[in-house]
């Protein structure tokens, strides 16, 4: 298995009652869900939660120890129905993918467990990937804990907030009957902290005794009547509950001088931000102090009248600190206090960002906007610090201005920008390019889309439906291809329109090995044949879904003890009836792959065409290589690693290879023939050999500039002396050569 391994921390998740556990946030979740007796758990893997599943992984033997069933799952849709368990049983079940790309996969399953409802607590942990370092759209969970009724917990990120969060999930869950789904923003899932543990329980009911002793309740199978009461008792008996659960356990927050005249409502998850901008501001200490009344939602949804109406009597103005948009809280918090006719004003996003993570910075801006209009005397800039002045400078703006000669410029007011890097030579200012994102060095996905550049040269441009995983960046420069990315393993699902007999192109998809057993080959593979489509799916078989943390699947080539892997690709698409197979075993073969390529776009023959390029994740191989090498190393063992190089005097100085390429080892730097001006390719010495520039500069007729080497570490006695003769000889040489060069004085 190539993902992360945490076999050493995950035996903190052995520590009893009283004891201090430190770790990381989601070690702290595993924590929490063994304190709280949970009976099962599953889940997907994707950021920022990834590593959720890689610690259920490596705590296998604990959670068997306490009777509690484990799965990876092969979809968030899989992993939202294995909490089908806990509807008829009063089982506590967790499941664990990303949102809102895993929550919209798993919206089936959640909407008809959040119709029917639970019995035993169901606890949806996602992965708030919004905002800064977010990998996809931007939208929020909100929308649909809101649109399913699914209670919400936005914790505060520290780690005793997230455990009671997770332990307070099941217990609200079984009071309310209701799935209760708990955010963790990508921060706080990698936040360190402490709390005090608490010993680890196992289920008083068991899935053995769910098993033995079945139970059915048709009036939770959502079909009409019951999806009719349903709805009915959504709104009239678990609502009121949770709301009375709510209140009851305290878990919303008051801090502050509540009798004050103004006060600020938060999400739980900005709380550290709020704190630390009123920190910077003098209005709080570091441990969280303040006289600002604070009224902190870790349960953003659903409201609870009763907090909003007494934290707001008495008030003048209320700033809502919600972030994201739309602005669902703010705006259910206006109704709340309307129809109470309280009239304390409502603040939110007129004074931050309509969208967007808050960032410390914004945050800071808007609470000075708040104190600056209501309170001034706590709006003292001059107590910042001066770098935090600087970040708070206006910005320029440009506006319209009609010249003399009618000629349209733009003139530039306020603070001018951030000032580019300066050359100390000349004074200049020196342009900072954009780096895209791109693909690891020595990945094998990269000279499949070297191929598929150099087709198209010969073919013409084809359209390509991309899809999610690490091959998307092909997207980018220097590959430039795909237009569409519809979602993960949807990569063909999204070319299937593209079929017409008036045109001779065929459309080309792409698809990972990942998003394949995800659903690529239902919706996709299987999709393609049942509608006779003759376009080509590409499918990139690196070993494991790389993209997600590099955890093993079904056709992964690893051993492993605890799932199923080794399942050919190709047996799966032969099953559901694509005849036009083609395998490549080693995508570093640029010239064989054009080949393939343009084979599957030109041939006379119908139906769907499927290419499987296969070789080993790059990043995951170092990580399972470069251990075994150092120790060999180590033992004064032989080993031998392939580097490639350029040779100055046959590089022309194009750069073809970096266009073609775009391998992070390639770079430039400055001609060593004084009569040459062009900067010459290098490589560097990150580059591990996988032969792309060269086999680019090959297929694609460039220089033969590349050579490749070989490192040698603890050679034999006679390649030691080859060596040495090579030397002997080649300084003979240069001296001569030295010798009859012209010296002018």
């Amino acid at each position: 298995m190539a993902e992360r391994s945490f076999k050493k921390e995950v035996e903190k998740l052995l520590i009893g009652a009283g004891e201090t556990f430190s770790g990381e946030g989601i070690l702290a979740v595993t924590k929490a869900l063994l304190q709280s007796g949970v009976s099962y758990v599953a889940g997907y893997q994707g950021a920022p939660i990834s590593h959720l599943m890689d610690v259920l992984a490596d705590a296998d033997d604990i959670l068997r120890s306490l009777g509690v069933h484990f799965e990876s799952s092969a979809s968030e849709a899989t992993a939202a129905a294995t909490l089908a368990a806990s509807v008829n049983y009063p089982l506590r079940g967790a499941i664990t993918f990303k949102a809102t790309a895993g929550t919209n996969v798993a919206s089936d399953p959640l909407s008809n467990l959040a119709s029917g409802g639970v019995t035993g607590g169901a606890l949806i942990i996602v992965g708030e990937d919004y905002g800064e370092g977010s990998s996809i759209m931007q939208e929020r969970s909100h929308a649909f804990a809101m649109k399913s009724q699914i209670w919400l917990l936005d914790p505060r990120p520290n780690l005793p907030s997230i455990v009671d969060a997770v332990e307070h999930g099941f217990r609200l869950s079984e009071a309310s009957s209701t799935p209760v789904m708990l955010q963790l923003r990508i921060r706080a899932c990698h936040m360190h902290g402490q709390f005090v543990a608490k010993d680890n329980v196992r289920p008083t009911f068991t899935l053995a005794d769910a098993m033995n002793h079945p139970r059915r309740d048709l009036s939770r199978i959502v079909l009409p009547p019951s999806s009719f009461a349903h709805e009915k008792e959504k709104v009239e008996r678990r609502w009121p509950a949770a709301v009375e659960y709510v209140e009851k356990a305290g878990l919303n927050e008051f801090f502050g001088d509540e009798s004050a005249k103004h006060g600020l409502i938060v999400q739980g998850g900005c709380y550290n931000g709020v704190i630390r901008g009123l920190q910077l501001l003098g209005l709080a200490d570091a441990s969280g102090n303040t006289d600002v009344p604070l009224y902190v939602m870790n349960v953003a949804y659903p409201l609870i009248d009763s907090e909003l109406r007494r934290f707001a009597l008495g008030k003048e103005a209320v700033l809502m600190i919600e972030e994201g948009q739309p602005e669902f809280i703010e705006q259910g918090v206006n109704t709340s206090l309307r129809q109470a006719d309280l009239q304390a004003r409502i603040h939110g996003k007129d004074m931050f960002t309509r969208a967007g993570e808050y960032s410390p910075t914004m945050m800071l801006k808007g609470l000075l906007k708040f104190f600056e209009r209501y309170r001034p005397e706590l709006a003292l800039r001059d107590h910042l610090p001066a770098g935090v002045r600087a970040t708070l400078a206006p910005k320029p703006v440009p506006i319209p201005v009609v010249a003399s000669s009618a000629v349209s410029k733009v003139a530039v007011v306020a603070a001018a920008p951030e000032p580019a890097p300066l050359l100390a030579e000349t004074g200049e200012h020196l342009p900072v390019h954009a780096r895209p994102p791109s693909f690891c060095t020595g990945c094998p996905e990269r000279p499949i889309f070297t191929a598929l550049k150099l087709v198209q040269r010969e073919l013409g441009d084809h359209h390509i439906s991309a899809d999610i995983g690490c091959h998307l960046f092909s997207i980018l420069p220097p590959f430039n291809l795909g237009a569409t990315t519809m979602g993960y393993g949807l990569g063909a699902a999204g070319a299937a329109a593209f079929s017409s007999e008036d045109s001779t192109k065929r459309a080309v998809s792409i698809m990972g090995d990942g998003g394949f057993w995800h659903n690529g080959l239902t919706s996709g593979i299987g999709n393609a044949v049942f509608n006779k489509s003759d376009n080509l799916t590409l499918i990139v078989d690196n070993g494991y879904s790389a993209a997600t943390g590099g955890q093993d699947i079904l056709s992964s080539k690893a051993d492993n003890t605890k799932r199923v892997t080794q399942l050919p690709i190709e047996q799966a698409v032969r099953g559901v009836g694509v005849k036009w197979v083609r395998t490549l075993t080693r995508t570093y073969d640029i010239s064989r792959m054009r080949d393939t390529l343009r084979e599957a776009l030109t041939t006379k023959s119908r139906g769907p065409k499927v290419i499987i390029a296969q070789s080993e994740c790059m990043l995951n191989k170092q990580r399972r290589v470069k251990p075994l090498t150092k120790k060999a190393i180590g033992e004064g063992k032989r080993v031998v690693q392939e580097r490639f190089g350029v040779d100055d005097d046959v590089c022309t100085g194009d750069h073809s290879c970096i266009r073609i390429s775009g391998c992070p080892s390639l770079s430039i730097k400055d001609n060593p023939d004084p009569l040459r001006t062009d900067p010459v390719a290098t490589v560097l010495d990150s580059c591990v050999g996988c032969g792309v520039c060269g086999e680019a500069a090959h297929a694609a007729v460039l220089c033969p500039s590349f050579f490749r080497a070989e490192l040698i570490s603890n050679p034999s006695w006679g390649e030691r002396l080859r060596q040495r003769l090579r030397t002997a000889v080649i300084q003979f040489l240069q001296r001569r050569l030295a010798a009859r060069e012209v010296r002018y004085v």
